[in-house]
């Protein structure tokens, strides 16, 4: 340290790390909370954007206010650039179960498409391996990855179809519908049969089976009554969807 460092506090990293109580207070004079925000935009350390990021783990009132906040919060990340931004964004998407949609948004302006869908795909791999509470952050991945046709999408993808919320039972029947992925038929098909399944999720699993084009071969009379317009079973044992 410094001669320097000891009149103002520590060196850049530290001080960045000391600030972070006053950028994630809720309450007091809003002013506290804004020039903390602003000194760590000023500094060009990774750990000022990590206790940058800290801050879309709150919300604050007004909603107006919190708004602002985090709309100027998310625009200083981004001026720290690629290399020093990146690295704490994705450190913060493997380990926070909040603002999932704040580091994916930020990533997507700092790194192309595909490295963002390494990063979901990554996350979901350590979600799926480590028991969460809150299912927002699953729902957000999913959500992202519907759509891609990144083969490396499905595997971690069908992990969910056994999670504890109905909410990310659906986002992954979304993201596997596009593929013709057959190691997760059975999984589906198992889903859509189970007793204690959901309506909702059970018709998200007959669109889902319908779009990937997959037979109910083995599940043909438990598959029948739980059909509903606009999902029919053809001759080919193949759930259609009706027009």
């Amino acid at each position: 340290m410094g001669l320097l460092d000891i009149f103002t506090g520590g060196s850049g990293p530290e001080k960045a790390l000391k600030l972070k109580p006053k950028v994630v207070q809720k309450y007091g004079d809003p002013a506290t909370r804004q020039k903390a925000i602003q000194q760590l935009g000023e500094m060009k350390y990774p750990e000022a954007v990590s206790v940058l990021l800290s801050r879309f783990t709150i919300t604050v009132d007004p909603l107006t206010t919190d708004a602002d906040e985090k709309e100027h919060t998310f625009e200083l990340v981004k001026s720290f650039g690629k290399d020093v931004a990146v690295p704490p964004i994705l450190e913060f998407l493997r380990t926070s179960e909040q603002a999932a949609s704040w580091a994916l948004r930020l990533l997507g302006e700092l790194t192309s498409e595909e490295e963002v869908i390494s990063a979901c795909v990554s996350a979901l791999q350590h979600l799926s391996a480590h028991y969460t509470r809150n299912p927002e952050k699953k729902v957000v991945l999913l959500h992202h990855v519907a759509g891609s046709q990144d083969a490396r999408i499905p595997p971690v993808v069908v992990p969910f179809l056994e999670d504890m919320s109905d909410d990310v039972k659906i986002a992954a029947l979304k993201a596997l519908g596009t593929f013709k992925y057959e190691p997760a038929r059975e999984p589906m098909l198992k889903l859509l049969t189970a007793d204690e399944t959901a309506r909702r999720v059970q018709t998200s699993a007959l669109g889902a089976l319908a779009e990937g084009g997959f037979s109910v071969e083995g599940y043909q009379e438990k598959v029948q009554p739980l059909l509903v317009e606009p999902y029919a079973l053809g001759n080919d044992q193949r759930i259609q969807r009706r027009a």
